[in-house]
């Protein structure tokens, strides 16, 4: 009796994975045959100057105000120190973080 049981479950297993297997592909060919619709989009910048700028400058003003170029904080080396302190003393073996210490305050230094 719990082979008929085993072989029957076995079998509607085997089905369910057919039926689920097909619907993958059905929807892995459905999908990739869908092409995307082409946007147009307008330039961000529009040079209303008299300057003539370079096209790796268009690009970089293209690419907005996110990237723009921005001063450093004043306390930023004592930031940095704080923050790469933080990481070293999360590294999990201690008799390792004296060396990554000496590493960073090296570069820091530089």
């Amino acid at each position: 009796m719990l082979h008929m049981i085993e072989d029957r479950l076995k079998i509607e297993i085997r089905e369910k994975y057919k039926k689920l297997d097909k619907k993958l592909n059905h929807l892995s060919q459905q999908q990739s045959r869908i092409t995307q619709p082409h946007h147009k989009f307008y330039p961000r910048t529009i040079n209303t100057t008299d300057i003539n700028f370079s096209e790796q400058e268009m690009t970089l003003l293209e690419k907005g105000p996110k990237y723009n170029l921005h001063s450093k904080p004043k306390d930023w080396i004592r930031n940095l120190a704080l923050e790469a302190e933080t990481a070293i003393t999360q590294l999990p073996p201690p008799t390792d973080r004296e060396v990554y210490r000496k590493l960073t305050a090296e570069r820091i230094r530089h």
